[in-house]
């Protein structure tokens, strides 16, 4: 037989009907002869009644079903009895009375539970990864994406951008994270690499005169792995021609707003407001933000210069600064809770913790009676200090400062709970400088890519003061996390031999690694710029997932291994021999 409906679709108005399904059995319930059995597939559930009185061959069948075991049921669509309808599932207001029940394939006991909320060690869920995807959690996360990703074709569509694949196997020319290589058979001792983004190939395409193009791109880094990496991730890849930043973060926008309001309830700040790569620091820390609240952090280094705190003092004499911010309400922490968020502050690297707070009795604080009243009052008010208010201080390098504080201003909010879970606090940080200096190599780093247009404004710095170089780049970020990365490239062979001369590139490893994007370039090049948001990401914050693992069907774990499939694995000798490769056993 051929189902006649899913698990998710029977409604009232399906009673009195004969149907089939066929699913898992999510849950078998005996409640005194009678059987309950819930039985499920990616659409839902629906409510099978198994009676002996009406079909004994059908109940004979259902006793003994267990936990997802795949079943077959024909029967009638009945209106539940009063009082049984169930108003949180779709299928609630109606039952199927079994006429015959069959096994298509009984099932192992799973080694967790696919009918709960259980948590599950996770090295357990990617060994027995088709069984996690059966948890409704994870099928709507599968959907989620599904739904993004279409809508984004959709969106695209309807703006004139086409959507053309590139290769999978590329040039290898690393830029930051380690290449994956593909050996090739026929060319000995020569490789292909993995693509880390299709970033020169889409550009080529601009020369080619494509104007608007996209792809739904799977690249490849081999880097260590955090919650939100893995070795192989999707972006949206997109580029357009004869464009400003202003175009790239309009379309980018209009795109993310809709995804937002048509796939989630969730709420969400438009337009994006907008902060320059300075301000971004300067205010919380980091250049990717979270804005579901303020707590911003304030310089209070002039007052501290001039105090008798010689963590203060001290601090801003070597060059360094002092920032803090306002916890609002909480000036009535306990010592220990103080003390706790000194530990946390130390653990972000920072030296020490300052703190002041006014409750009740007055103002506590491990720094005041260095201070006189007047430089406390300045403090205070710079940092809208007010009674219930604690405020949170460090002292030291810039860096230093910013990363430790900017922590510490996240820690809080999750402590007095700012982080509003239904709210996806988007914003653009423009305006990134074009190269960083690298201390320990005594180099420049582009900030973003080789292939960044500086500002035409600051192109006279590039030979005198290279760390003024503003770039034409720009990224979205969302709950302090890093959605896409973008900016307008050069298409100039000019300005691109003066980049890579500035990241001290040899002119022979020019031309080896980048002489086709040069040449191309010369060929009629036009302005272009694009964006490439990472899916996995997106669909994680849609999703209130808690790692990108949670909405791909198969991610490796933090140590790059598929438990499921058991690789990255040995292979046989024969297919060494056929690529030219011998393997170098590791000393332990």
């Amino acid at each position: 037989m051929k189902r006649t409906a899913t698990c998710g679709q029977l409604r009232a108005g399906d009673a009195g009907t004969t149907t089939v399904l066929q699913g898992w059995c999510h849950r078998q319930r005996d409640h005194g002869g009678i059987i309950f059995i819930d039985l499920r597939d990616r659409y839902g559930l629906t409510q099978v009644v198994v009676n002996p009185q009406i079909s004994p061959a059908a109940h004979a069948v259902a006793s003994e079903c267990r936990s997802e075991y795949v079943l077959e049921i024909i029967g009638t669509v009945n209106l539940r009895p009063e009082g049984t309808v169930n108003p949180n599932l779709p299928t609630g207001a109606i039952e199927v009375s079994a006429e015959s029940v069959s096994i298509l394939n009984p099932s192992l006991t799973p080694p967790f539970s696919v009918s709960d909320e259980t948590i599950v060690d996770e090295s357990v869920r990617l060994k027995y990864r088709y069984l996690d995807l059966r948890r409704p959690e994870m099928a709507n996360n599968l959907a989620l994406r599904h739904r993004v990703i279409k809508h984004i074709r959709d969106f695209l569509d309807e703006r004139d951008f086409l959507e053309i694949e590139t290769p999978m196997l590329i040039k290898s020319t690393p830029e930051g994270a380690r290449d994956y290589l593909v050996p090739s058979r026929v060319h000995p001792g020569e490789f292909y690499a993995l693509p880390q983004s299709p970033q020169q190939l889409k550009q080529l395409l601009m020369v080619a005169g494509v104007d608007r193009y996209f792809q739904i791109a799977r690249c490849f880094r081999d880097e260590d792995l955090r919650a939100d990496r893995q070795p192989e991730f999707t972006q949206l890849d997109l580029e357009m021609s004869f464009v400003s930043q202003e175009d790239v973060l309009n379309v980018i926008e209009e795109l993310l707003i809709t995804m937002v309001e048509k796939l989630t309830t969730k709420r969400l700040n438009k337009p994006f407001p907008r902060l320059t790569y300075a301000e971004s620091l300067a205010q919380y820390g980091s250049d990717k933000p979270d804005l579901r609240f303020g707590m911003h952090m304030v310089d209070i280094s002039d007052v501290a210069a001039n105090c008798d705190f010689e963590v203060f003092r001290g601090a801003v004499a070597e060059g360094g600064q002092v920032k803090a911010i306002r916890a609002q309400g909480a000036g009535g922490y306990s010592r220990k809770q103080i003390d706790d968020l000194v530990t946390a502050a130390r653990g972000f690297g920072a030296k020490g913790l300052a703190w002041a707070a006014r409750d009740g009795e007055g103002i506590r604080s491990s720094f005041a009676k260095f201070l006189t009243e007047g430089q406390m009052a300045a403090i205070f008010e710079r940092t809208e200090m007010g009674p219930g208010d604690l405020l949170l201080a460090i002292a030291d390098k810039p860096g230093v400062v910013a990363a430790a504080l900017g922590a510490l201003r996240l820690e809080m909010g999750r402590r007095l709970g700012l982080l509003d879970e239904n709210l996806l606090a988007f914003a653009w940080v423009v305006d990134f400088p074009l190269v960083e200096w690298n201390e320990s190599e005594k180099r420049y780093d582009a900030t973003h890519h080789p292939f960044t247009m500086p500002k035409p404004e600051d192109l006279h710095l590039l030979d005198s003061e290279p760390l003024k170089v503003l770039a034409d780049c720009y990224d979205v970020v969302c709950n302090g996390t890093e959605v896409g990365s973008g900016s307008i490239r050069i298409h100039r062979r000019d300005i691109q031999e003066k980049v890579f001369g500035l990241l001290n590139y040899s002119k022979e490893e020019v031309q080896k690694r980048f002489g086709h994007m040069l040449e191309a370039f010369e060929f009629g090049a036009p302005p272009h710029g694009g964006i490439a948001p990472g899916i996995d990401r997106l669909v994680m914050l849609l999703a209130d997932a808690k790692s990108i693992r949670d909405v791909m069907a198969f991610p490796k774990n933090q140590a790059a291994v598929d438990l499921m499939l058991n690789a990255p694995s040995p292979v046989d000798a024969v297919q060494l021999r056929d690529l030219h490769l011998a393997v170098v056993q590791a000393k332990k």
